[in-house]
């Protein structure tokens, strides 16, 4: 006996519950706009996503309100990021001079951050969030996409929708089914995620450590060290071969004081690969929907800046839709509007990225760039040299190109907490 098919009606379905579609879910709720977010897992416990909340990001949630509440979570705050090439260690950023609320990243469990979102977007009734529920498909009228199929622990979910949001991630289900097409920018490494404990005597420093061949970033999480062990694209069952001793004497070797704890990595089971791609969407948009975040652009984890650039794509959309949704009037050209608002910032991040993996990371991986103070590229050299300059990097990395401020209105009222 077949299912019987649930069916819904809102103004806006988002796919996907990360960073961008929890925050327009809360931006478009708050603005009085009803809207259901669907998440394909039952909860937001994985590891190794993004935990960078940038100095951009805190000053969205200052404007909601809400930073104060925000900042009695369990956090780290990364004020500064630095290199470190052998015995020479390069100052990068220095978020400090930054013209924001909050000088510094903090360092969250994306679960924690979107646990958050999830909760202050609850107390407006117009807001449902179901989990899980995974997209299948769209639903489309006349060359206009009217809502999608979910599938969910009680059946297949029809919800019908003025506007659909991709923003369900770099392996989108959405931009597949809409076949948007997708300019391939490419990505020569992956990454290898892990966890080591912190010592007594370990550094404070998030920082990243170059050898003659391998690149490592660590990042304090205070009682652990979260780990992106930078490799060769597709390089990954090469390392596996060569055995966990040897990868975790490259660890050592990177980074010495970290000997003891790298003896916790037992089996290949503690290291995760994360294929890196980088890409963007032709066309955002389509008649009915519109995607945002990694499912319009795939971002490098260089700089970090993932969650940031998706988080700016959701305040965007929310200052230039919610006067159209709420009178039932958005067009297409609304939506291009989102776009055109958020290319350049894009456009300019990715080029950024992609000229550090090809130009000095891929060298590094090749044994061709750093590993002495003699071999420092001459931008590194003047990082050292000159503290001012370390507040450009700190700009693009914590603020980004075109930082976005929350326009939208807040017409809902909702009880205090």
């Amino acid at each position: 006996m077949s299912e019987s098919l649930q069916s819904m009606q809102t103004e806006v379905c988002i796919a996907g519950g990360g960073p961008a579609g929890m925050m327009l879910g809360l931006l478009l709720a708050r603005a009085g706009i009803g809207v259901v977010v669907l998440e394909k897992h039952a909860d937001f416990l994985r590891d190794f996503r993004g935990d960078t909340i940038h100095p951009s990001t805190l000053d969205v949630i200052h404007e909601l309100g809400l930073l104060d509440t925000f900042l009695r979570l369990p956090h780290q705050e990364v004020s500064q990021i630095a290199m470190k090439m052998g015995a020479v260690r390069v100052p990068v950023a220095d978020f400090t001079h930054l013209a924001t609320r909050c000088r510094f990243i903090a360092m969250m469990p994306q679960w924690d951050f979107l646990d958050f979102l999830a909760g202050e977007a609850a107390r407006y009734a117009n807001f449902k969030l179901r989990m899980p529920a995974q997209v299948t498909g769209l639903i489309e009228t006349a060359g206009r996409v009217g809502g999608v199929i979910a599938t969910t622990p009680e059946g297949p979910l029809e919800i019908r929708a003025d506007l659909t949001i991709g923003a369900d991630g770099r392996a989108s289900t959405v931009r597949e089914k809409a076949a948007l097409a997708i300019e391939e920018l490419g990505a020569p490494i992956d990454v290898l995620w892990f966890r080591l404990a912190r010592g007594p005597g370990d550094p404070d420093d998030t920082a990243g450590y170059f050898g003659p061949r391998n690149m490592f970033v660590m990042i304090n999480r205070g009682d652990y060290w979260q780990c992106a062990y930078v490799i060769p694209k597709g390089g990954f069952d090469a390392i596996r071969a060569e055995g966990l001793p040897a990868f975790r004497a490259g660890v050592v070797q990177l980074a010495p004081f970290v000997a003891d704890a790298a003896t916790q990595l037992h089996d290949w089971d503690a290291v995760s690969l994360l294929t890196v791609r980088v890409d963007r969407l032709k066309q955002w948009q389509r008649p009915g929907l519109l995607c945002i975040g990694d499912a319009a652009h795939a971002m490098s984890p260089v700089g970090g800046v993932g969650i940031n650039l998706a988080i700016q794509d959701a305040v965007a959309a929310a200052n230039l839709l919610a006067a159209p949704l709420r009178e039932h009037r958005v067009t297409q050209d609304d939506l291009k509007q989102v776009q055109r608002r958020r290319e350049l910032p894009t456009r300019l991040t990715q080029w950024f990225q992609v000229m550090v993996q090809n130009r000095v990371i891929a060298n590094v991986l090749a044994g061709t760039g750093l590993g002495s103070d003699s071999t420092l590229p001459l931008p590194l050299r003047l990082l050292g040299r000159f503290p001012i300059l370390r507040r450009i990097p700190a700009r693009l990395i914590g603020v980004g190109v075109r930082p976005e401020h929350v326009r939208s209105p807040a017409v809902t009222k909702v009880p205090a907490p």
